[in-house]
């Protein structure tokens, strides 16, 4: 378990190296109530949305967002998607989770800042649906 761990958390370090957006995650994260929030490109109207959160225990989500697209303007945007959830704690869970939000990318301040919905099945451990995580996304846009 503590190799499997170790492993997601190496390959989540280097892919932040490259990531085209960094940043935090508040409000009802896997495990936390703050994460590591990073976004990578997966082409023009796609990408993918992860976070990492430390705390008493740990959890990662690595979300592929579908859909992204413009709302009236190339500055507010909304996407969609799913992926995969997990936390490491004194149990292990592991689920999908379903992610549908609002952002908005300043003009001339390399700043995203964004809303989103994001309810988790737990298939693994305990078979539970989470409906809560609201969370506020503030990203740094490289």
């Amino acid at each position: 378990m503590k190799k499997l761990l170790l492993g997601l958390l190496f390959l989540g370090s280097t892919n932040l190296i490259s990531a085209q957006e960094i940043g935090v995650r508040w409000g009802d994260v896997t495990g936390n109530d703050v994460a590591l929030d990073a976004v990578f490109s997966a082409g023009k109207f796609s990408r993918i949305h992860s976070n990492v959160s430390f705390g008493d225990n740990v959890g990662a989500d690595v979300l592929f967002d579908f859909i992204y697209r413009p709302l009236g303007g190339e500055s507010f945007n909304w996407y969609m998607g799913a992926g995969p959830s997990a936390y490491f704690g004194n149990d292990f869970w592991l689920g999908v989770s379903g992610e549908v939000g609002l952002e908005y990318r300043f003009k001339g301040v390399p700043l995203a800042v964004g809303v989103d919905y994001r309810p988790t099945l737990w298939l693994i451990e305990d078979t539970d649906f989470h409906s809560g995580g609201f969370g506020l996304n503030v990203r740094f846009v490289f």
